[in-house]
């Protein structure tokens, strides 16, 4: 499964178009966030490209839940989003 990774910086238009083309390419895609500003982004996103994939007859669903990543050495916990057509 394609995992796109989110940041609070991160422009939720264009995690968007990724998220709908690995949507359309694969089925499924992971993105993951760690923070506050993170996870906006990413809801953000999603909702974004549901509107892209559903000309194309696409509908999806997301499946929150925590997971652990280490960074720099150090485990902190994400909130992964799997999102997968219906």
């Amino acid at each position: 499964m394609e995992v796109l990774k989110v940041s609070a910086q991160s422009r939720p238009k264009s995690v968007a178009g990724a998220l709908a083309a690995v949507l359309r390419e694969k089925g499924c895609a992971e993105l993951q966030a760690i923070g506050a500003g993170a996870v906006n982004q990413a809801v953000k996103a999603i909702a974004i490209a549901r509107g892209y994939v559903a000309p194309n007859g696409i509908d999806i669903v997301c499946i929150p839940a925590f997971t652990k990543v280490e960074i720099e050495g150090e485990e902190r916990t994400a909130i992964k989003f799997v999102v997968e057509s219906r």
